[in-house]
């Protein structure tokens, strides 16, 4: 995908929405921007950015900061398999 082309970012269902939900206090109080993330069409392309870019903060792709480090891990070790 590459981080440049972010044209996905025009169907993003979070786009309308205040983003103060994508960075709640809580993992716990994520639940409103699961919700949006949820039925995303962008989904895969916000995660992928996500982690491409090592967003740390918030919920991107529907996937909270420790699920995300979790998948950075995860790739990182099957990358060098």
């Amino acid at each position: 995908m590459g981080t440049r082309n972010l044209e996905w970012k025009i169907d993003a269902a979070c786009r309308t929405v205040d983003t103060s939900i994508f960075f709640p206090d809580t993992e716990t109080a994520a639940a409103p921007a699961l919700a949006v993330c949820a039925r995303c069409p962008v989904r895969g392309e916000c995660l992928d950015f996500a982690l491409e870019t090592r967003q740390n903060d918030g919920i991107w792709g529907g996937a909270t900061e420790t699920e995300r480090r979790r998948l950075r891990r995860t790739r990182s070790r099957s990358r060098a398999a």
